[in-house]
């Protein structure tokens, strides 16, 4: 029998582009190919698909950022099917075979936000991770957010902020958010990731400034209370049968590299942040941390996995800061170095969710 083809898929139009790329670097090296035949694809900032290049870079080297090699063949994915159709000016289109799974290595707008998923939906191709509205939900913190509230979690206090809201009334925003959530402030794009365009305010200024940061990668943005506390994350993994969702032992991440918060370089260059599995929390604690992980993982309806962060502050209780419905996945990332630590490889993720994909339909069937 044919083994089954596996796409991974990265890049992406947007500014979680390189982040991308170092997800898949890891995860096509973990793919056992005795067991599935791999295809590479990657989707430039200029939104073409293309077939990776033999030489492309998936890790930061020189301080530079890796982005997609567009020297290769592009690429459409048909909507009448699984097949993939390589093509170039001039040339006839080459059927490239059917593809079985397509694992999107992908964050950020127009990737991990539902827009993929639904083009695979429309193609009928199974794939790795939640579907079009828990993706979407998970990508925008504010329907997150309230999301969670409505599913009685524990969230921090919040505003979201829509564009046509800022534009006409920014004066009454800030002082909302100032009578509401106090000083300081967090200030983030509603649908974006790995910490991009996220600062910290502490007066009206600088809110204001922190506004129009926030604003470069989405004219939604969220203002959140400040939390006090450690960060305690935990992933989540959807089971092959009918068991609930299984959790991870949860761990507590540290920024080692100075900054005030887990900004890009925290999260994604070398010795800026550690991570302690299990975290040094009690026993109770850490059971509480993967109950509500698996109860956030369901009231969101995700699939495939997650991770799930909170604050546990110090006066013992604990906060859900937010769900990530894909997250980072180098094999040095938290979601996978948590299942690590819980007794599955990374290898071991990468084939379980593969599996995973492989065992649903996509659609309503």
């Amino acid at each position: 029998m044919s083994k089954p083809r596996v796409a991974v898929v990265f890049g992406g139009r947007n500014s979680e582009h390189a982040v991308s790329l170092m997800g898949a670097g890891s995860v096509l090296e973990a793919i056992d190919t005795s067991k599935y035949e791999v295809v590479p694809i990657g989707i430039a900032q200029d939104g073409r698909w293309v077939l990776a290049a033999g030489d492309q870079r998936f890790q930061i080297e020189g301080g530079e950022l890796p982005s997609v090699d567009t020297s290769g063949a592009s690429l459409a994915l048909p909507t009448g099917g699984t097949g993939l159709v390589a093509y170039d000016p001039g040339s006839i289109p080459v059927e490239l075979g059917s593809v079985d799974v397509v694992f999107p290595v992908m964050h950020g707008p127009f990737a991990e936000d539902g827009t993929i998923q639904g083009l695979l939906e429309m193609a009928g191709v199974r794939y790795v991770g939640s579907g079009v509205l828990a993706s979407a939900v998970g990508m925008d913190k504010g329907y997150m957010k309230a999301v969670l509230a409505a599913a009685g979690l524990p969230i921090g206090r919040y505003l979201a902020v829509r564009d046509r809201d800022w534009r006409l009334g920014r004066d009454r925003i800030m002082k909302e958010a100032e009578q509401q959530l106090g000083w300081p402030m967090f200030v983030k794009p509603a649908r974006a990731g790995s910490s991009q365009g996220i600062s910290k305010a502490h007066d009206r200024a600088g809110l204001e400034r922190a506004v129009e940061f926030a604003r470069e990668h989405d004219p939604k943005v969220l203002i959140e209370a400040a939390v006090g506390g450690r960060e305690i994350e935990c992933a989540v993994l959807q089971s092959l049968g009918d068991d609930p969702p299984a959790a991870s032992r949860p761990g507590e991440v540290k920024v080692e590299g100075g900054q005030e918060f887990f900004d890009f370089e925290a999260k994604y260059y070398p010795d800026q942040m550690s991570l302690t599995v299990p975290a040094d929390i009690p026993a109770e604690v850490a059971e509480e941390v993967r109950a509500l992980a698996v109860r956030a993982f369901e009231a969101l309806e995700c699939e495939g996995l997650a991770r799930v962060d909170f604050f546990y502050t110090p006066e013992g209780e604990l906060v859900l800061n937010e769900i990530n419905t894909m997250p980072g996945f180098t094999s040095l990332s938290v979601a996978p170095q948590l299942w690590a630590a819980s007794g599955l490889s990374y290898p071991e993720l990468v084939d379980r969710l593969i599996q995973l994909a492989l065992n649903r339909s996509p659609g309503l069937r």
